[in-house]
């Protein structure tokens, strides 16, 4: 994730110039957003890698296994 892309989410979610400032509650929300953002990436690498697999091979199964196991992380 680029710092442009951090920034421009911290603005739509009004962790900055906001008229209170950054709230405790505000960080952890950003910081769940942030981590679901870089879950899903992963998730997607795993899954082209996957695509590029023979299909029904071992490889695949375990790449789509692992993807799944990555966007799990975030329902913890």
């Amino acid at each position: 994730m680029t710092k442009e892309e951090i920034l421009e989410l911290a603005k739509e979610y009004d962790l900055i110039a906001g008229e209170h400032g950054i709230t405790l509650m505000g960080i952890v929300n950003f910081a769940k957003l942030i981590a679901n953002y870089e879950r899903e990436a992963c998730a997607k690498i795993v899954e082209a890698n996957a695509d590029a697999c023979s299909t029904d091979s071992l490889a695949q199964m375990y790449l789509y296994s692992n993807a799944t196991a990555i966007r799990a992380r975030g329902q913890e």
